[in-house]
């Protein structure tokens, strides 16, 4: 995915459209672009930022605003922030434009600068397994993303060849209902996606709107599209197989593909949707995603 064009260098951003706190810093985010590392591990829950900055040789900066909370730090080397984004695309379209600005925008000046800076941006977050064979605790690494929400239909964008025939196949599969968002795929980065699915489920991660209707889940209300789910969960393409259930992933690498980051999304799985699983134990599974990734990232 790539965005179809960008705000030129130098560009006059006025006060309303660049939110800036008084010290500077991004307006959610409440950080300043010393206080970012070159690494950033994004997770919904602001519990696990923790889990992951108890790794750090060194803690140089914590912050909190509202749901995002943020640590920095040092491991073997590597500046890292560890950074909580609340749950849904919504919170991601925030992040990601905020995590951007704080490296490709003087915020003094409040416009772009002329030399682009990427990001490492990886998710760790959890998900449901659309596949029988993908058992709980195991980790699900997302190739592509594709957005059951309406996040990137608000920027100007084009799809990459790859992109456009998984979409194209999907609509044909599925016979994609009418009252539902159009979707849209965004594609991870492939060396982020080669290094940390090496002994991992690697696929076709579904990015849901909401928790219970949009992941197909029946409480008191029915859904208004009966077998969506099935319908999704028997799609393949081109080698690759719809893997799993989350609710950030399509944003975060349509943004990222759009900004031109680096991003990939690991999930451990805490349930299986086919089998009506549940994990017995997601925090064990959660701990030793964070181990795993962090070791193949820095090591």
């Amino acid at each position: 995915m790539h965005a179809i064009t960008l705000t030129e260098p130098g560009t006059a951003l006025e006060a309303s459209e660049l939110v800036l706190n008084p010290d500077g810093s991004v307006y959610h985010l409440a950080l300043r672009p010393e206080q970012l590392g070159d690494l950033v591990i994004v997770v919904g829950d602001q519990g696990r930022v923790d889990k992951v900055s108890r790794h750090f040789e060194r803690i140089e900066h914590r912050v909190q605003n509202r749901e995002f909370i943020a640590h920095t730090g040092v491991l073997h080397g590597t500046h890292i922030t560890a950074l909580s984004t609340g749950i849904g695309t919504d919170n991601i379209d925030i992040v990601l434009n905020e995590l951007d600005a704080l490296v490709n925008i003087d915020l003094a000046a409040r416009s772009p600068k002329s030399e682009h800076r990427s990001l490492r941006i990886v998710r760790l977050g959890t998900c449901g397994a659309l596949q029988e064979d993908i058992p709980v605790d195991s980790l699900v690494v997302s190739a592509y993303g594709v957005g059951l929400d309406n996040v990137l239909h608000y920027y100007a964008y084009e799809n990459t060849d790859a992109e456009a025939r998984l979409q194209n196949a999907l609509l044909v599969h599925t016979d994609w209902p009418d009252n539902l968002p159009y979707p849209y795929v965004a594609a991870g980065d492939k060396d982020l996606i080669e290094r940390l699915g090496h002994g991992n489920t690697t696929g076709i991660t579904f990015t849901a709107g909401g928790f219970y209707g949009p992941q197909g889940r029946q409480l008191r209300l029915l859904p208004s599209v009966d077998g969506l789910n099935e319908r999704i969960s028997s799609f393949a393409h081109d080698g690759s197989r719809a893997t799993n259930y989350e609710m950030e992933t399509s944003a975060l690498y349509g943004l990222s593909g759009l900004l031109g980051h680096r991003a990939c999304t690991v999930c451990a799985v805490v349930a299986n949707r086919l089998r009506k699983e549940y994990s017995k134990d997601h925090h064990a599974a959660i701990d030793r995603m964070i181990a795993q990734v962090l070791e193949r990232l820095t090591a």
